[in-house]
């Protein structure tokens, strides 16, 4: 529309809305300070760093103000190393972008998030024993 308010959906949103809408994705901290924390995503992308601003915002030395970013596409979430200093690894291997999978693990500075991804059932329930 062109009320200056409102945007047209692409197909992109649309098949963002139905992942979104058909499962659920959760950061969860394993290792660093902030270990036991959990984020739900809901949002199309979330900054990983240790500026006050940044979406997931952790006390680490090692990590960037805006260290990585998480961002979702029409096959689930990937994550983009923003140009670090000590840089992002998913598994392990340092990467610039990676799709992410259920189980992969993030490192960035001294933190170590667990991807995990749950398909939802058509009840709204969760399905845990599928696998990605």
């Amino acid at each position: 529309m062109k009320d200056g308010h409102t945007r047209p959906l692409t197909r992109s949103d649309v098949t963002s809305a139905v992942f979104l809408a058909t499962h659920r994705a959760t950061l969860v901290v394993i290792e660093g300070s902030a270990a036991g924390s959990e984020h739900v995503l809901t949002d199309a992308s979330y900054v990983i760093g240790r500026s006050p601003t940044a979406d997931l915002s952790f006390s680490d030395e090692a990590m960037s103000g805006s260290h990585a970013a998480i961002e979702l596409t029409a096959n689930g979430y990937k994550v983009r190393d923003m140009g670090s200093t000590n840089g992002t690894r998913v598994n392990g291997s340092a990467i610039e972008a990676a799709d992410l999978k259920h189980g992969d693990k993030i490192s960035a500075g001294e933190h170590t998030l667990q991807y995990l991804l749950e398909k939802k059932e058509r009840g709204g329930s969760y399905d845990l024993s599928d696998e990605f």
